[in-house]
């Protein structure tokens, strides 16, 4: 249990309220163990002696602790129940704020489903086993002591069998929560795999219906169902055998002190009072032993819950903030102009420092302020790769990328990260308004430069098109607007924040040929005016004709530079370079445009 041990350091800011349930609780143990006293009393004092004064007064007291019983027990169900949600919250927000630390290669090992997972249904089993701990596993030990005391005062003669039964059901319980543990663990990760094939169905369901792959899509979630349903079953199947075997111990036990108690009464060595007071202590001592093996179940899934959450919290970011005065010194010298990019021998691998199997090698690269430089290559060539690096969306495993001559690792991230506007492949939108949407970097911009940015980005006639305009709301993810038009908004988002690096990363790929031509007259024309200040331009393109005026074309060829340089030298140095260009534009006529709609940006997708 060393994962849920170390949830505690959550519940320190709660330790009033946890430490008053614990109070509220020991008067509700008080008040419940005193009650069988009153009843043994009552039985001889009372009706045996047919004394109605003493059947009247114990009726009270009896009445009384059991009021005060009600009273502390809603008091502490109250406090565990705050302790319990706070501590949800604040796992929830640990989670969520340390997810944002997160570089893009910790995102690629922890997928969204188990993100989910992990903020949800484990924080709810870690916050309901503390909730319960505060008002029954506290209580059940709380019960047993005080029953073996009572007991021991009481009926001292019944104390070894009492100790027999207590030895055998700890025995029990500690034997299937051994079993147990890893079981519900299996039953998380198959939880995992559930909601990872559930948010793909969801968020591909078009797709799915537009292959007519439902019954595929059906089948993956069967059988990750059928997982899950399987191991829950093993699960439970074991944990079966656990109530009737305790609840066997518990009969024997009482016909146990209904023998020794009785043959105790007819020598005269024992009142009914006391066999009814034994019996009442007896089921005090075993029923919190049979209340902690009802927790075993969920106790031994918060335990796992547990560790799954700290496997989160204890990840490492890939990238960290290195802090350094040399970089702090060096904010300092970030001017307002368009920045130089220096790349030198820089090797990339995701497998960190050694670059065993390296996306990127050796690439040195020089781009003077305000260039536009474009990266060309085969899929899988390290076009992406190579632009993430420029803002430490990755580390680079070995060399340097500079930036105004400094090493962007000695950079705080929030301030490297200011001077660079993306717009993703995948345009990711949020919900909320379109506007919100563009000043998403910039919350303060004013409407004129968000229609600015809009129109530089080809984005404003079809937003003024829309019944609200700029004040749309938008779907989950942008549902209600096509790819083109998210693609737009993202550019425009990029641009709103006044970048001195933009880096477009196949962000027109699902524009058409002739709204992705204004869109590179825009911005070619927004670049010289001061809204942007004045702009170094990474753009990774699939379509050829995007770049031809480029001041530098960067050819990657398997993680390597095969070419650098402008459209002219290229044609006549670059036989990678040729190819490409003469398969898209080889009689200066795109072979790929009758494939495309005339319209496709611009309808809903």
């Amino acid at each position: 249990m060393s994962a849920l041990k170390r949830m505690f350091v959550f519940v320190a800011p709660y330790r009033r309220d946890a430490q008053l349930a614990l109070l509220l609780l020991l008067g509700v143990v008080a008040a419940d163990l005193g009650i069988p006293r009153l009843t043994q009393h009552v039985i001889d004092q009372g009706i045996g002696r047919l004394d109605l004064q003493v059947i009247l007064v114990t009726s009270v007291l009896m009445l009384g602790a059991a009021v005060l019983s009600a009273l502390f027990a809603i008091g502490n169900t109250i406090l565990s129940v705050r302790v319990g949600q706070n501590l949800g919250a604040d796992l929830r927000s640990a989670i969520v704020g340390k997810v944002q630390t997160f570089a893009f290669g910790n995102l690629d090992q922890l997928q969204t489903g188990e993100l989910i997972v992990r903020a949800t249904s484990d924080v709810t089993q870690v916050q309901m086993v503390f909730t319960m701990g505060l008002r029954i596993m506290t209580r059940a030990p709380l019960w047993l002591l005080g029953s073996v005391i009572m007991l021991a005062v009481n009926s001292p003669a019944l104390v070894p069998l009492m100790l027999v039964l207590m030895v055998l059901v700890l025995a029990l319980i500690l034997f299937f929560l051994f079993k147990a543990r890893p079981l519900f663990r299996v039953v998380q990760e198959k939880l995992d795999r559930l909601n990872q094939v559930l948010q793909e169905n969801l968020a591909g369901v078009r797709v799915v219906k537009a292959f007519v792959r439902m019954d595929h899509e059906n089948q993956r979630f069967g059988d990750a169902n059928i997982d899950l349903t399987d191991q829950g079953i093993k699960v439970m199947a074991m944990l079966a055998f656990l109530f009737p075997t305790l609840i066997l111990i518990i009969n024997l036990g009482i016909a146990g002190v209904i023998w020794i108690g009785g043959s105790r009464v007819v020598l005269g060595t024992f009142t009914v009072g006391e066999i009814v007071a034994s019996f009442n202590y007896l089921v005090f001592s075993l029923f919190p032993m049979v209340m902690l093996a009802g927790m075993m179940a969920p106790l031994s899934a918060a335990d796992a819950s547990a560790g799954r959450i700290f496997e989160v919290l204890d990840s490492e970011p890939h990238v960290q903030d290195r802090g350094s005065a040399a970089g702090q010194k060096s904010v300092a010298n970030l001017g307002q102009a368009a920045a130089e990019v220096i790349f030198e021998d820089v090797c990339f691998s995701y497998d960190g420092e050694e670059c065993l199997e390296p996306v990127l090698s050796h690439v040195s690269l020089a781009v003077e302020p305000g260039q536009t430089v474009a990266v060309l290559g085969a899929t899988g060539s390290g076009k992406s790769t190579l632009i993430h690096l420029i803002p430490r969306f990755y580390e680079v495993s070995s060399g340097k990328i500079k930036l105004d001559g400094t090493d962007i690792r000695e950079l705080p991230l929030d301030v490297l990260r200011s001077q660079v506007g993306i717009a993703m492949q995948e345009a990711v939108l949020f919900s909320g308004t379109i506007r919100d949407n563009i000043r998403y970097g910039r919350p303060d911009a004013s409407d004129d430069e968000v229609v600015t940015a809009a129109r530089a980005a080809q984005a404003h006639d079809f937003i003024t098109q829309l019944p609200a305009g700029y004040d749309t709301q938008l779907g989950q993810r942008g549902v209600n607007l096509s790819g083109g038009q998210k693609q737009r908004i993202s550019i425009a988002r990029a641009l709103l924040v006044r970048p001195r690096i933009l880096i477009l990363d196949d962000s027109t790929s699902a524009v058409d040929f002739e709204t992705e031509a204004r869109i590179e007259a825009a911005l070619e024309e927004l670049l010289q005016d001061e809204f942007t200040r004045s702009t170094t331009v990474f753009v990774v393109a699939q379509r050829i004709s995007t770049v031809l005026n480029a001041d530098q074309i960067v050819v990657l060829d398997r993680g390597r530079v095969a070419a650098i340089g402008a459209h002219e030298k290229l044609i006549t140095s670059s036989q990678i370079y040729r190819e490409i260009y003469e398969s898209q534009l080889g009689n200066g006529v795109n072979p790929h445009v009758g494939l495309v709609p005339a319209d496709a940006g611009d309808g809903r997708g």
